[in-house]
């Protein structure tokens, strides 16, 4: 049986209306993104029963928990919860809050899914500490371990950064990384940075007025230009890529992608390691030819997929680079020297490559 999420929701209220039917997958990370008010926060407390309506439908692969007949409700669904804040109980120690979470259940796991946490999340040194002599990022990591310590099917966060300046988040999102690469259960993350998005997110879904706009892969959804998140001004690629090589000498690394290699500035990063690049579209230019006597070190043949007005005398190239979108802006006077039309054959030259991070 395929794993997958299923949610079928509808509310009415005061000035709000939701209606989604989600299809998403049963496992990786799954960003609910969009403005406030789009309805984020009340898809997670639905599917957690927090909030209740009558002809919803609820499945976590293959496992029903709500549907016309029956309603779970949320001390009996098996689940994680993690908050903007951390809300853990003053008075104990970090081993307290998470023995107390796990209190919730009965289950000869518990002691394992518990460590594994604590080993996940880095916090094995703050045990004996109060919350309040912990940071903030430490204190959401402790959230985070105490929402896996009740080893649950399905992990929902609540914009888990968005209550921490930004040292702090950096000091978290490497964590939130290795949940993605070790946990097997699905994540529901709302979030409304399109950073925090493009680096953990494999599936995305677009909320708006109450509405999926658009639900699909991630990288996929952030490249396209009739939806939100690729409608900054400049435009950007976002690529899925591992790391290939290190180069000493020259302080670079390779990634490899579908369709082609970059060289970037040097990362430590193990070898096979998943990472995502950021490309701006002003940082590629074009041409027919393949360019020699250049200093620019990515090159990678491209097709024109398609091109669109970006301001004045400004023009965006959609490029397919072997299956992979890659945008290009470039004056509109170049468009039309170059005689730029779909199926063309061109070179992208690419003046700059940053990782996600």
């Amino acid at each position: 049986m395929t794993e997958r999420i299923q949610a079928r929701l509808h509310l009415r209220y005061a000035g709000f209306a939701l209606d989604v039917d989600l299809q998403l997958p049963g496992r990786g990370i799954t960003a609910l993104f969009g403005p406030s008010g789009s309805g984020k926060t009340t898809v997670l407390r639905l599917i957690a029963g927090l909030e209740r309506t009558d002809d919803g439908f609820v499945s976590v692969n293959g496992e029903v928990w709500q549907d016309g007949r029956h309603f779970l409700p949320t001390h009996k669904r098996p689940l994680g919860y993690v908050f903007q804040e951390a809300s853990l109980f003053p008075h104990l120690s970090v081993r307290g809050n998470l023995d107390y979470g796990r209190r919730r259940v009965c289950s000869a796991m518990d002691a394992e899914a518990l460590e594994r946490a604590v080993d996940l999340l880095g916090i094995a040194h703050l045990l004996t500490r109060r919350p309040d002599g912990l940071s903030g990022g430490e204190r959401q990591r402790v959230a985070i371990a105490r929402a896996l310590a009740l080893n649950p099917r399905l992990l929902l966060m609540d914009e888990p950064l968005a209550a921490l300046d930004l040292k702090r988040k950096q000091e978290i999102l490497p964590y939130l990384e290795r949940l993605h690469d070790e946990l097997s259960i699905p994540v529901l993350y709302v979030s409304h940075s399109p950073e925090e998005v493009a680096r953990l997110a494999d599936h995305l879904v677009f909320m708006q007025h109450g509405r999926a706009l658009a639900s699909g892969p991630c990288l996929e959804l952030m490249n396209r230009r009739d939806l939100p998140l690729g409608q900054q001004e400049d435009g950007e690629s976002i690529l899925a890529a591992r790391v290939v090589e290190h180069d000493a000498q020259d302080h670079l690394t390779r990634v490899a992608f579908t369709g082609g290699e970059l060289w970037l500035p040097r990362h430590d990063l193990c070898l096979g390691h998943a990472v995502r690049v950021r490309i701006h579209a002003r940082d590629v230019s074009l041409s027919l030819t393949r360019p020699g006597g250049t200093s620019i070190l990515n090159i990678l043949p491209a097709t024109v997929v398609a091109s669109s007005d970006a301001g004045p005398g400004q023009s965006l190239v959609r490029l397919d680079v072997g299956g992979t979108v890659l945008l290009a802006r470039i004056t509109r006077r170049s468009l039309n020297a170059l005689a730029l039309a779909p199926g063309q054959h061109v070179f992208a030259q690419i003046k700059s490559v940053a990782l996600i991070e």
